[in-house]
Order: structure tokens, then C-alpha cells, then sequence
């Protein structure tokens, strides 16, 4: 008799002995694979996606290129209008020589082949506007970026999973309610809008001048220490939770939505009528299944937080690539804004296939051959 049927009648001796008879997942470790094979046919998995993500990146690259390009005129149309603007004049032969020396002469098809084949050999180009090496100028910003996004990557985890798993075990009571309506504010409201309240109550309610950035002021520009290091945590956890916001309701969403699709499974029925306690067959076995759906979006989530933090670090003056990023498109800066955008295709590739390994380490069900997933 079907488990799913038998639920529709009175339940009795025949659907236990069903639902016993289904193996519990996760007390099985048999595999229809051999170790050997499943390793060979992830090495295979492997070599294909790298030489995806090769050509994945080289379509973004030209993509990247087109869309820098397509505003009318170039960075130099604007530095001449600049100049004017100043009162300078600038005649045909001043214009030339400025043509050149940023290599704006050159067809669309030399300046990108230009631009693309010194960054794979780690040379990201010099900046039109700041006339620095491009590498100089992401700098430190790039590696505060990176923290930032890794701390709210950590905070939206470490809170959306366990809120998650709380509102699927008490599914439509009060606490499931408060947390879907909190949820609910939490995707509806733009973190940048979010910053722009909790900045102003914070300088207008509080008195409190110095809100925004990451450093004080003594820290800014000092090298890194213990003492910058700790300014750093006292400055960064309201960043943190603002742009965390709407990715913790998402994750809180879906965690609850797959674990209540889990529970609802044969194999949680089986492990319950071999008397195993509620909270084991949760975390052990639900939850390990619950779980892949968020592993497999993982990996899109730091290029999400680092573009979505863009707005909420120009309103609290963070010194993060975001800022940066919008001025090198409104100046129609190549090579800056090549490299940035570069960058987070970079992150976006790069973690897709690294949640992809995650997901089969973590659920063997899932087949990497030939024939794909």
C-alpha cells in the first residue's frame, strides 16, 4: 500500500510496517557508484566546468566591453567638455594627442584585444581619470569589499538557518507568523533606503556625528594594526546588518520551505516509526537534506552582496569598490570599470562551481556524467 494513500484512511498496523520498511537516508551510506568511479567522474565534472568557466568569463569580458562602450562619446568627449567648462581650450591637435595617449585612436576590436590580453597576464590597465595603475586603486578597497561581504555572508547564514528551522517546526503559530511578516519587510525594503532611516535617527536623535565609514578618524588612513583592527568591528557590524537584511529573509524563506518539504517525506515518517526522537530526525537527517537548495545558491550570494552594497556604501561613505564602480562608469573609465566588473563575474563563476563540489560532497543522489544532473 502507498504510504500517501494509506495517510488518506485510518492508519493502522499496514502503514507502519510500510513506513518502516523504507530506509532511513543517511543511515545507508551504499552508493550504486564505486569510490573509484564516482572519483573519475568528478575529476571529468571538474575539467568540464573549468573549461566552462574559461569561456563563460571570455563572453562576459566582450559583454563587459560593449556596455562600457555604449554610452555616446568616450571618457576623453568628457574630459574636453571638462576642460571647456574650466575656460581651457582645446584645439584638434590637443585632442589628437590626448586620443592617443589613452589609446581611444584605436578600433573597439584593438582596444578590447588591448585591454583583455593584458588582464589575463595580471595587468588591469591604467585608469583614464586618475591616471594610476588600476591595481592601485582597488587596492585596499577590494579587500575591504571582500570582508564586508564575507562578514554578511557569515551573519546571513548564521541567522537565516536557525530562524528557518525554527519557523518549520512551529509551523503557522504566532512565531511563524512574526518571522514570515518580518521576512516579508525584510525583502520589500531596499537596504539603501533602510541606510538612509538609520542614518538619519543616528545623527539627528543621537548626536552622533562620526556614523558612516569603517575606520574613525585617527584610523583612517593609519596601517593596519590591533587597534585598527578592532575600530574595523566596532564600525562594521551596522554595514553588516544592513545589507544582510533582505538576504537573510531570503535564505529564511527557502530554508523553511525546504525543510517543511523534507518533513514531509517518507523517509522522515520511516525514521520517526523506528522511534528515533524528533529533534535527531530534524538535524541529522532533514536537515542535511533541507539544506541543498541553500548550497546551491551559495555560491551567487557574495557577487549579490557585493553589487547590492554598492548604494548603501555610497550613503554611509564606505571605502569599498561600490563608490568607485559608479564613478568609473559615469566617467566611462575602461580599464576601472572593466576590472571591477571582471571581478565580480570572477566571484559569480568561481562560486557556482565550488557550490556545485559542495552539493556532491554533501548529496551523494546527485550525478556528475556525462549526461549532466
Amino acid at each position: 500500500m502507498d504510504v500517501q494513500r494509506a495517510g488518506t484512511l485510518d492508519p493502522g498496523p499496514v502503514v507502519l510496517l510500510t513506513v518502516m520498511s523504507q530506509p532511513v537516508r543517511g543511515l545507508d551510506d551504499s552508493s550504486p557508484l564505486t569510490y573509484a568511479t564516482r572519483n573519475a567522474t568528478m575529476w571529468m565534472f571538474v575539467i568540464r566546468r573549468l573549461i566552462q568557466m574559461v569561456f563563460t568569463l571570455w563572453i562576459i569580458s566582450m559583454v563587459t566591453f560593449i556596455a562600457i562602450q555604449l554610452p555616446p562619446g568616450d571618457f576623453l568627449t568628457r574630459k574636453i567638455q571638462l576642460l571647456e567648462q574650466r575656460g581651457s581650450q582645446v584645439n584638434l591637435e590637443s585632442a589628437q594627442r590626448l586620443r592617443r595617449h589613452y589609446g581611444l585612436d584605436k578600433s573597439y576590436a584593438q582596444q578590447y584585444w588591448l585591454w583583455i590580453s593584458r588582464f589575463v597576464k595580471g595587468d588591469l590597465g591604467q585608469s583614464f581619470e586618475h591616471e594610476r595603475p588600476v591595481s592601485d586603486l582597488m587596492g585596499e578597497r577590494l579587500a575591504l569589499t571582500v570582508a564586508l561581504g564575507l562578514s554578511v555572508l557569515c551573519f546571513t547564514w548564521m541567522t537565516a538557518v536557525p530562524l528557518g528551522v525554527f519557523a518549520a517546526m512551529r509551523k503557522y503559530t504566532w512565531p511563524d507568523h512574526l518571522l514570515t511578516f518580518l521576512g516579508f519587510i525584510g525583502l520589500a525594503t531596499p537596504s539603501f533606503l533602510l541606510a538612509l532611516v538609520v542614518l538619519v535617527f543616528l545623527v539627528f536623535y543621537t548626536n552622533n556625528a562620526s556614523v558612516g565609514g569603517l575606520f574613525s578618524t585617527e584610523f583612517r588612513d593609519a596601517p593596519w594594526s590591533l587597534g585598527k583592527f578592532g575600530d574595523f568591528l566596532r564600525h562594521v557590524w551596522l554595514p553588516v546588518l544592513l545589507v544582510g537584511s533582505a538576504g537573510t529573509a531570503t535564505l529564511m524563506r527557502i530554508m523553511r520551505g525546504s525543510l517543511l518539504d523534507v518533513l514531509s517525506q517518507e523517509f522522515v515518517v520511516a525514521a520517526r516509526a523506528r522511534g528515533l526522537s524528533r529533534r535527531r530526525v530534524v538535524l541529522k537527517h532533514a536537515l542535511t537534506v533541507a539544506v541543498n537548495p541553500m548550497i546551491s545558491i551559495a555560491g551567487m550570494q557574495l557577487p549579490e552582496i557585493i553589487g547590492g552594497e554598492i548604494l548603501v556604501a555610497i550613503v554611509l561613505n564606505l571605502p569599498t569598490t561600490g563608490p568607485l564602480f559608479i564613478q568609473a562608469l559615469r566617467q566611462q573609465d575602461m580599464y576601472l570599470a572593466g576590472a571591477l566588473l571582471m571581478f565580480m563575474a570572477i566571484l559569480l563563476v568561481v562560486g557556482n562551481f565550488l557550490a556545485d563540489l559542495a552539493l556532491a560532497f554533501t548529496d551523494p543522489r546527485i550525478s556528475y556524467g556525462a549526461g549532466g544532473r
